[in-house]
């Protein structure tokens, strides 16, 4: 149930709102507060889904009390009512994060219609919170080997810089985890992050994919359509298998992270960009480059940091961490109670060669999972999990 917090000094304007809103909705939950100290030690102790606060109150005013609320509570939309409006006030309250502004008396619709919205916005926020966190269990990096534990540590270090990153490691090691912790430390992480598989692109499309287009640049550029880099603007854009990109896009990236601009396909206007850019690649990119398929100038300006994720042969110990995490994660997805494994059938599997890395172990174990018995035996690994 929504629950409102009205702060307000005079008795009867909060008794008038609060009648207002409980007869709006019988959902309603309303608390009162007579000075915005008050209102504050509320906002500090208990949960609300919308604010109404005046902003010439004794103690601690309406533009203080909403500058020290979102320092705390940053998510809780806040309504301000005064009945000294001006414009000047009002605009610095919107500065300040306020959702909206009314003047005393306040208009009964538009009064109902603010909160109706901001509380429509606080719901939507705690939907994308939701939502966040269950993305972030997708891109949990499992493991407590040396080179996990190494890998975690230098996560921590970089992701609240704006440092390039480029990761490397064999096909399914889980270099994509990484990307997505990198970004999600971040102080970029409420921007998008944008993928690109520069390896599933034709190479005549990649500028366009990266760049964008105006319409007429080529013939299936029926209007202008802005590129993955645009659509990362104050984010993070994730190249991954950048060493498939064609030398023509690299000149264009390059460009890119030189000067923070970039130019649609077609185009001569200049765009400028705000991107942290984190690429990915299974190749020794200098074998690449002395072959002539890559720029050094472009490896030296993405690897400003380098992250290597290890084989799956090499982080054996994981393995039983591994195991369980996808047990569990399958046993969710199909709705079943999840299946252990003997102690037995984990030694067995730490023995195998994983040349398929942690994508192959996960087929796996959902194989063992669909085909094997209440608990998964050494028996079955022989059976089931045979290379």
């Amino acid at each position: 149930m929504p629950k409102i917090l009205i702060i307000e000094d005079e008795v009867s304007i909060r008794r008038v709102l609060t009648k207002i809103l409980l007869e709006e909705s019988d959902t309603y939950i309303v608390e009162e507060a007579e000075d915005g100290k008050l209102g504050f030690e509320k906002i500090k102790n208990e949960d609300y889904d919308l604010v109404l606060c005046d902003i010439k109150m004794p103690k601690m005013n309406g533009e203080e009390l909403l500058e020290a609320v979102k320092k705390i509570k940053p998510e809780i939309p806040m309504v301000m009512i005064s009945g000294h409006g001006d414009l000047e006030t009002a605009v610095n309250t919107m500065r300040l994060g306020a959702f909206d502004y009314i003047s005393k008396p306040p208009d009964l619709n538009r009064l109902l219609n603010t909160v109706r919205n901001a509380l429509d916005k606080k719901q939507l926020v705690v939907e994308n919170k939701i939502l966040k966190k269950k993305v972030s269990k997708n891109y949990e990096i499992i493991g407590e080997s040396e080179p996990i534990n190494q890998i975690k540590l230098m996560i921590e270090k970089v992701a609240l810089t704006d440092a390039r990153v480029l990761i490397t490691g064999p096909n399914g090691t889980g270099k994509e985890l990484v990307a997505h912790q990198l970004h999600e430390k971040s102080e970029r992480a409420e921007a998008p992050m944008i993928e690109v598989n520069c390896a599933a692109i034709p190479s005549e499309l990649i500028e366009s994919e990266l760049f964008g287009h105006v319409k007429g640049a080529f013939t299936s550029a029926v209007k202008d359509r802005a590129g993955k880099f645009e659509a990362a603007d104050g984010g993070t854009i994730f190249l991954d298998e950048i060493g498939d990109m064609s030398l023509s896009a690299q000149a264009k990236v390059l460009r890119a992270l030189q000067e923070s601009l970039i130019q649609r396909v077609g185009a001569d206007k200049d765009i400028k960009i705000n991107v942290r850019v984190v690429a990915a690649t299974n190749k020794d990119l200098k074998k690449e480059i002395a072959e002539g398929r890559f720029r050094e100038d472009l490896y030296h300006r993405l690897a400003v940091i380098l992250i290597k994720v290890p084989s799956l042969n090499d982080r054996r110990s994981d393995i039983p961490l591994l195991i369980e995490h996808f047990a569990s994660k399958i046993a969710e997805e199909q709705g079943n109670a999840t299946k252990t494994f003997s102690k037995q059938a984990i030694k067995l599997l730490q023995e195998y060669d994983w040349t398929g890395n942690i994508r192959e172990l996960r087929n796996v174990v959902e194989r063992l999972i669909i085909l094997g018995g209440n608990e998964i035996s050494e028996t079955d690994v022989k059976l089931f999990a045979s290379k």
